[in-house]
């Protein structure tokens, strides 16, 4: 199994959050190298219109400003999959029922592992 199928079942438990109004919180982390970009977070934003996200990249150098960008979850996929293995190794879905974490090994295989949640209450960006 590749890390691009495990990724799919974590993007999973990221929709399913979100149609059960428990998303936190997403974090890229767990960086390859020391690049410039240090995370990549996504905030959720409920509104009458729908559901947004607030893409946030966070920099290394405390002089560079971060970037926030508000998008469509579609918007934002692209983005997170786009850094996956590139820049980053590991993505933290936060919700208010549990954390789940996808990690991609040396061997470039992905894994999911759960885990208690660090979130008790959804707190909009």
């Amino acid at each position: 199994m590749t890390y691009e199928d495990d990724f799919k079942m974590f993007w999973q438990h990221v929709e399913e959050s979100i149609k059960e109004g428990t998303f936190a919180k997403l974090t890229m982390a767990k960086t390859i190298g020391k690049p410039e970009l240090k995370n990549i977070f996504l905030r959720p934003i409920y509104g009458d219109d729908g559901f947004k996200v607030l893409l946030k990249y966070s920099f290394r150098p405390k002089d560079t400003e971060d970037i926030e960008e508000e998008m469509t979850l579609v918007e934002a996929l692209p983005i997170i999959k786009s850094h996956l293995k590139t820049f980053f190794l590991t993505v933290l879905l936060f919700t208010t029922e549990k954390d789940v974490t996808f990690k991609i090994n040396k061997k470039g295989i992905g894994t999911l592992t759960e885990g208690y949640p660090t979130f008790k209450n959804v707190t909009q960006a």
